[in-house]
């Protein structure tokens, strides 16, 4: 297989696990007990699909653009597509359907259930500089990473730079945390204000994460 990154790419998502299901011999990646890629065996043990799941309308798409791409294999032809593993699909464009495939997959889930997913990989507890719990945002583990491993890159940043509350206090004051600097609540954290919290609810947010940066 000219994929050769694959099995190490999928597994360092969040929540990914890897078996092999023996009647079918294939390696499965799942989230959350489900699958959202495999890789097909054959009866030497060599693979000849790498199969996921993407929006019918893109799938229908892609066929038609590279012969390497069929309907899935053993599985739903709507939702699951098969892909070449020496054929000539692009190494990014496979990470991108692989991502999709992750992304779908867990989207599935209701949002506590996502979080419980999350949460079983991630301490709990896990504050950024800004006293804010990543792992109580919907978009942790699936937009983003959190302030920490992201190192200030979160979604919600200007591209390409840090937050700025990151920025401020481990960039440029070399902090751990704003819980370590006597200016907080400061212009910065105002500044950053998230669009959809009214005034009396940003108050009470600043708060709760003055409170968490205190016991952290």
């Amino acid at each position: 297989m000219r994929y050769v990154w694959l099995d190490e790419y999928l597994l360092s998502k969040t929540g990914v696990t890897r078996d092999l299901q023996e009647e079918w011999n294939w390696i499965r990646y799942q989230i959350g007990g489900k699958m959202f890629a495999a890789v097909c065996l054959d009866e030497k043990n060599e693979p000849y699909y790498i199969t996921l799941k993407l929006e019918p309308a893109e799938g229908d798409f892609l066929r038609t653009q590279y012969e390497d791409i069929i309907p899935g294999y053993y599985m739903n032809k709507v939702h699951w597509n098969s892909i070449n593993p020496d054929g000539a699909v692009p190494d990014d464009l496979l990470k991108d359907l692989l991502d999709k495939s992750y992304q779908l997959v867990l989207a599935g889930f209701s949002k506590k259930k996502q979080r419980e997913i999350l949460e079983s990989v991630y301490p709990v507890n896990m504050l950024s500089c800004c006293g804010t719990d990543c792992t109580k945002c919907e978009y942790y583990g699936n937009l983003c990473k959190g302030c920490n491993e992201s190192r200030g890159m979160v979604f919600h940043a200007p591209s390409g730079q840090a937050c700025p509350i990151y920025e401020c206090s481990i960039n440029q004051k070399g902090l751990k945390g704003c819980g370590n600097c006597s200016g907080v609540p400061c212009d910065i954290w105002r500044k950053t204000k998230d669009p959809s919290f009214s005034d009396e609810e940003f108050e009470k947010n600043i708060q709760e994460r003055l409170n968490r940066l205190k016991k952290g």
